[in-house]
């Protein structure tokens, strides 16, 4: 049997049923799980914890529960320490690969996430999935390091969406066979976690997640249940005359457009003004007309740039002055397109974290684009 793990508290994981438990009760589910922003009065955290196992040529094998963190008395023990104590006494073996996925209430603070980091920096035969359905102190710098230390040793880090949420209530909580029924603001908060986590995560190398790229890049006229926001998101691949890539990211509208921050990228770069490059970008929405007049002015300024915009959906395309900047663009030089099937193929490629996958279209994908496609030719060929 191997020693128990010692985290930074010094506090190894005690066999104490009523701690490490099999299931919750509903009412407990329910409020400490619940995806606020801001959550007050849940200073327990809670792991549903899912253990998978294989030994070298042989088959998988896996184990689940649920612990809790200990808040009381002397023997104060973060929940994340208590599962690596508890893991690597009683499960941990140097023959064996395991993944471990946790469903926690609240994401781990910077010393855990240290911790687990380190953890998973020793053990290489580990790797840790963490969906959590709420941020801790995100707007602190450490909390914020804390999460980016995990993700740089391997670990994913996500928000846990309704798909987890049932499963967690199906797996991990004594619901009596009774369905779970999501709270009135699951997918708003969901969504706006979903953003706060890419801030912290993001810079313009990080890939989009599947269930975020096809939300925010279907070309569905009306958005599919469950019901989120469509915003700007922006790709780009910059691309030398001989067609080799030298940089490539992923905007999307915070305090300031995502066009203007893809501007401020690549004028960041300071390009070689004698050579030529070619920028493609797939963009959700077509650029606003101030967007579009910014873009207008740098690809003025830069004529050995090209710039290829390829739009999944047109933005106000109904108003006047949204129409004169779709104008503007293609009267500068700039090409205008909407995104097909292959444009979203590549998109999937180079920007989405698709696990090897390849691309599976939407239902109606090439009907909608279509569509799209016919009103942006209208747009460019009528007068104003």
């Amino acid at each position: 049997m191997q020693p128990a793990y010692r985290g930074y508290s010094q506090m190894p994981w005690t066999r104490d049923s009523s701690e490490h438990m099999a299931r919750l009760d509903p009412e407990t589910f329910y409020f400490q799980f619940c995806n606020l922003l801001y959550a007050n009065r849940r200073n327990c955290s809670y792991i549903c914890y899912k253990v998978e196992r294989r030994k070298y040529h042989s088959r998988a094998s896996f184990d689940w529960g649920v612990f809790h963190n200990q808040v009381y008395g002397g023997t104060r023990c973060h929940t994340e320490l208590r599962f690596l104590s508890w893991f690597h006494a009683e499960k941990l073996r140097p023959n064996e690969r395991y993944h471990i996925t946790w469903f926690m209430s609240w994401s781990p603070c910077m010393k855990c996430a240290k911790e687990v980091a380190d953890f998973l920096g020793r053990h290489q035969n580990v790797t840790l999935s963490i969906f959590t359905a709420r941020l801790y102190n995100f707007q602190e710098e450490g909390s914020r390091q804390g999460l980016l230390r995990l993700s740089d040793q391997g670990a994913h880090v996500d928000i846990m969406s309704y798909q987890e949420f049932k499963y967690c209530w199906k797996k991990f909580v004594n619901s009596q066979r009774r369905p779970f029924r999501p709270w009135k603001k699951l997918y708003r908060n969901y969504q706006r976690l979903v953003e706060e986590l890419e801030d912290i995560l993001g810079n313009t190398m990080n890939l989009l997640r599947e269930v975020l790229f096809k939300q925010q890049f279907g070309n569905q006229p009306r958005v599919p249940a469950p019901y989120y926001r469509r915003k700007t998101y922006l790709c780009y691949q910059l691309k030398q005359r001989n067609d080799l890539t030298l940089d490539r990211g992923c905007f999307r509208n915070k305090q300031r457009h995502a066009e203007i921050r893809f501007i401020d990228k690549i004028n960041s770069l300071d390009l070689n003004p004698s050579q030529s490059y070619k920028i493609i970008c797939y963009i959700t929405w077509s650029p606003c007309p101030n967007c579009a007049n910014e873009l207008v002015n740098f690809i003025t300024r830069n004529n050995h740039l090209k710039l290829e915009i390829f739009a999944s959906r047109l933005y106000f395309h109904w108003i006047k002055s949204f129409k004169m900047g779709l104008q503007d663009l293609q009267n500068a030089g700039i090409s205008v397109a909407v995104m097909t099937h292959t444009e979203f193929e590549d998109c999937w490629e180079q920007f989405v974290d698709n696990q090897s996958r390849p691309f599976q279209p939407w239902d109606k994908l090439e009907q909608y684009s279509a569509s799209i496609r016919r009103r942006l030719q209208r747009i460019l060929t009528a007068p104003i």
